[in-house]
């Protein structure tokens, strides 16, 4: 499906086009190594509604993940629309931060660099690189893994931790990345992993980093007053860019 056709189904439905870039999230992930086959989870609120979300179906490799295969679930685990079932962490992390905090995209992976550097005792990310100082003041920590998340307060407390943040570091455990858009939380979960990856091999060399002042990272953060392009069309521009490769690489996403 080109570009083209995917602005159309933008314009013409809404659900269709958000199940068509769910699909692509998931098969991206694998493309840029930040899945572990068919655990973790991506979900979106149905638009439309605040009560009601998107999924994959557990069981299937997310790199064979299509626009079709995307259930409806709500917060008390029932399928409403679609065939499957989904992992109870999915239920109880992802529903609460919707609800509570109202964004519509919840990521949430174990990918590897990022996880690297939440295995540390001393896990915060510095803005010691001009991608890296973007995340800087966004990022929430939670530094309590007491286990596996079964009941929808763990997912509450981690929304309360969340707070207005756009990402969460989950010591020993991983990361959840927010957005109002597919294409806006891929693309920060994306480059999330680029970042993470950079520091732990800066940290590996023994020296010591050269982190950036809050004058220049306040500076890095602030859009330049005559910016061709805005963030959020800098955002979609990078999805669609990306589901360009996977027309090439990994075809039938939107099916």
């Amino acid at each position: 499906m080109s570009v083209h056709s995917l602005s159309q189904k933008r314009a013409a439905d809404p659900v269709k086009e958000a199940k068509i870039h769910l699909a692509a999230a998931h098969r991206l992930a694998v493309f840029h190594e930040l899945e572990e086959g068919i655990d973790n989870h991506f979900t979106v609120t149905v638009p439309g509604r605040d009560d009601r979300y998107l999924i994959l179906p557990f069981g299937l490799h997310w790199s064979e993940a299509r626009a079709s295969d995307m259930i409806v679930w709500d917060e008390s685990g029932a399928t409403l629309d679609g065939e499957g079932l989904f992992e109870l962490s999915a239920q109880f992390i992802p529903a609460p931060i919707h609800r509570i905090t109202g964004t519509r995209v919840v990521l949430h992976t174990h990918q590897p660099w990022a996880l690297a550097l939440n295995m540390l005792d001393n896990n915060r990310l510095l803005p010691a690189n001009q991608t890296a100082a973007f995340f800087h003041g966004h990022i929430a920590y939670d530094d309590t893994y007491a286990g596996t998340a079964d009941t929808l307060e763990e997912g509450e407390r981690l929304a309360k931790l969340m707070g207005d943040k756009h990402v969460m570091f989950m010591k020993n455990h991983g990361v959840l990345v927010v957005g109002d858009t597919i294409a806006q939380a891929y693309k920060k979960l994306y480059f999330l992993e680029r970042v993470c990856r950079t520091q732990v091999l800066a940290m590996g060399t023994g020296k010591p980093l050269n982190v950036l002042s809050d004058d220049v990272v306040a500076q890095v953060q602030s859009p330049p007053v005559d910016d061709r392009h805005s963030r959020s069309e800098r955002q979609r521009l990078f999805f669609e860019a990306m589901m360009r490769v996977l027309d090439r690489e990994n075809p039938g996403y939107a099916d």
